[in-house]
């Protein structure tokens, strides 16, 4: 069986961890007094967030997926709304209704892949946005390349942007990406399967099920 590559520092049986993106915490005073509520899309902005404020957990809390949610209980708090679909144009819609007439607090990353924010605002939702981290590509020499035949997890369009920046890919790859955003940044020539959901065990389940 090929090995099983995970492009994060997540620990899961029968994987191995290959992070290639570090996050940057923008360590800044964050005032949340004036908010009813806060969005997360990812689980970066709690840990961010967390270091800074911890008020953060007094508020309604709108979560993009399961693990933006896992990572929230986490700190002992749950989140109010958790998206049916963990894309962020989808997510905008899906809350947009449940945060008009409140004062709303987007923690983002600096570079966003979505309109989230755009359609909030379109909507006529009071939306503030604060960039709280920034990803960064890690550096590797060739040595740490993936074993030929192995099975690539690519759990975000950053993943794919820092594996390429480090490796060429290999022929004998197979590719499982979590969802349509993140295969949108694939090489076209690279074929790619896609997670029955979008999870990271999810794709765990589709690699080992791929895997030579």
């Amino acid at each position: 069986m090929g090995k099983i590559y995970l492009l994060n520092d997540d620990k899961y049986d029968g994987v191995i961890n290959l992070p290639v993106i570090k996050i940057n915490f923008f360590c800044k005073e964050v005032n949340l007094d004036s908010y009813d509520a806060i969005i997360f899309t990812s689980k970066n902005g709690v840990r961010s967030i967390n270091k800074i404020n911890d008020k953060w957990k007094d508020k309604e809390i709108y979560s993009i997926g399961q693990g933006t949610s896992k990572e929230i209980k986490l700190h002992n708090t749950t989140p109010i709304y958790t998206a049916n679909n963990s894309y962020g144009d989808d997510f905008a819609q899906e809350i947009r209704k449940y945060l008009k007439g409140k004062k709303v607090l987007f923690l983002r990353a600096k570079k966003v892949t979505s309109s989230l924010n755009t359609i909030l605002k379109d909507f006529g939702v009071d939306l503030d946005e604060t960039i709280i981290y920034e990803t960064i590509c890690q550096e590797y020499k060739e040595q740490k390349k993936p074993d030929k035949d192995s099975v690539i997890i690519f759990t975000s369009p950053s993943t794919i942007k820092c594996f390429f920046k480090n490796f060429i890919w290999d022929k004998s790859y197979k590719a499982v990406v979590i969802g349509k955003v993140t295969a949108k940044v694939m090489p076209k020539s690279i074929d790619i399967f896609y997670a029955k959901e979008q999870t990271v065990k999810s794709c765990i389940l589709r690699a080992k099920n791929i895997a030579i």
